[in-house]
């Protein structure tokens, strides 16, 4: 894809995005393998707090990144916004590209359990993304709605990477450096904070370690097994 269509593409996904508060932003919830009580992370840790020096540093790689990021990393970032499977992980994927049949069903699965515990945890902090708190900052994905801490992105991103560490061992470096590519976008575009990323990837590793008790959840990682492409 050329940079120009790149940045097309980009341009309507952000256009498909518009802003919108945060009232408006329903994430939907599941138990498929967790029961509410197993998803509930009351030990989360707190984001850092205003003057901290935690809190500063988020805000100094925050304009540090606006100063220097280009075009085509807004453009990418944008790529990502929906936070799926396949624009994360389409051109590294052990499984046939795009996702269909089961393998499409059971990582939405994933993905909706997964983004209703980092909600649950959004909604308990209520941390506000940053171009509320530093008016000079400027997002070049948009003045989106949702709230900041811990990052969905970051959490759903290293999720996908963890199952498909677990399918493929020998790829895991590859994967893990992939999620962590998707996550930090959302910082380079300006609508997260470095700690809300952090936190994400935190909150996935836990999730991940509880799923993994799950027998529903350990029969859809063998079906995936099953669906992985043959090596040629």
């Amino acid at each position: 894809m050329t940079i120009y269509r790149l940045l097309l593409s980009a341009a309507a996904l952000l256009s498909a995005f518009a802003p919108l508060s945060a009232a408006d932003w329903v994430i939907e919830r599941s138990t498929y393998y967790l029961t509410a009580e197993q998803q509930s992370f009351s030990d989360f840790p707190a984001p850092p707090a205003e003057g901290t020096r935690a809190y500063k540093k988020d805000f100094a790689a925050l304009h540090a990144w606006q100063d220097r990021r280009t075009a085509e990393q807004c453009a990418k970032a944008a790529v990502g916004a929906k936070a799926g499977f396949d624009e994360f992980f389409s051109d590294i994927s052990p499984f046939p590209s795009p996702l269909t049949g089961e393998a499409a069903a059971i990582f939405k699965r994933i993905k909706i359990e997964t983004d209703g515990v980092a909600a649950d945890v959004k909604d308990r902090y209520k941390r506000q993304r940053p171009f509320h708190t530093d008016a000079s900052l400027d997002p070049c994905l948009g003045r989106i709605g949702g709230l900041a801490y811990p990052s969905g992105h970051a959490t759903i991103s290293r999720m996908y990477a963890l199952v498909l560490a677990e399918l493929v061992p020998a790829d895991k470096k590859k994967f893990l450096a992939r999620a962590d590519e998707a996550a930090l976008d959302r910082v380079i575009g300006g609508v997260h904070h470095p700690s809300d990323i952090e936190a994400g990837k935190r909150l996935a590793d836990r999730l991940f370690k509880a799923y993994r008790k799950s027998p529903v959840f350990k029969a859809d990682l063998e079906t995936l097994r099953s669906l992985l492409k043959k090596a040629e």
